[in-house]
């Protein structure tokens, strides 16, 4: 397993920004002011359907088209900015591609550094203690409670996020899926194989 890459200084985090966070949603409540489960619905759409679908459909035209696909490993940001994906949280970008021989992961070891452009919030469990500190020790571990099984001899390459970098997975294409469009492409795209603890599976009725 490779070390974690590009050990850049993590951006500073206010003490104990979840406690006033909730301590703020809970008086909004509590004032009637918010309805909590249209908050709920609120964090449910970006953490798993607005900012991933962005992602989905960089790599999907990554799937398609060779240049741009050229262009997002070689310089990221430029590419992702070509189809409208840019701002706070992801001004440094940098494209993993996944091969049969090499499986990217990405990780943030000291706080929760993620592209939000592309994948919108970040799920809870990357956030946790044990994602950041096991991710590193035991990726291939980490991988199976995924439910994601790589063969011994795939590389597993650990990414450690920061403040000045993040990082992108671009998954391995499934089989069966030539004749698909861009469209369809993107809607098998999920969160999880761009974070690089899952894989993507083929489509319904076509062997993997």
């Amino acid at each position: 397993m490779d070390a974690p890459h590009h050990k850049h200084d993590h951006q500073v985090i206010p003490s104990d920004p979840a406690l006033r966070t909730k301590a703020l949603e809970s008086l909004l409540v509590e004032k009637g002011l918010v309805d909590p489960a249209a908050l709920d619905a609120i964090i449910d759409a970006y953490e798993n359907k607005i900012g991933p679908r962005n992602g989905a459909r960089v790599v999907a035209r990554a799937w398609v088209d060779p240049g741009y696909k050229e262009r997002l490993l070689r310089d990221a940001g430029p590419a992702i900015a070509e189809l409208g994906y840019s701002g706070a949280q992801g001004e440094h970008m940098v494209a993993l591609e996944n091969t049969p021989a090499v499986h990217n992961l990405v990780v943030c070891t000291l706080c929760s550094c993620y592209p939000w452009p592309v994948l919108g919030l970040p799920p809870v469990w990357y956030k946790s203690a044990p994602y950041r500190s096991r991710a590193v020790i035991d990726p291939r571990g980490v991988l199976r409670e995924f439910g994601t099984e790589l063969a011994e001899d795939v590389e597993i390459r650990v990414w450690d996020s920061t403040a000045e970098v993040r990082y992108l997975v671009l998954p391995e294409r499934p089989p069966g899926t030539g004749n698909m469009t861009e469209e369809e492409l993107a809607a098998l795209v999920t969160r999880d194989s761009m974070i690089g603890v899952a894989k993507i599976a083929a489509p319904r009725g076509v062997e993997a």
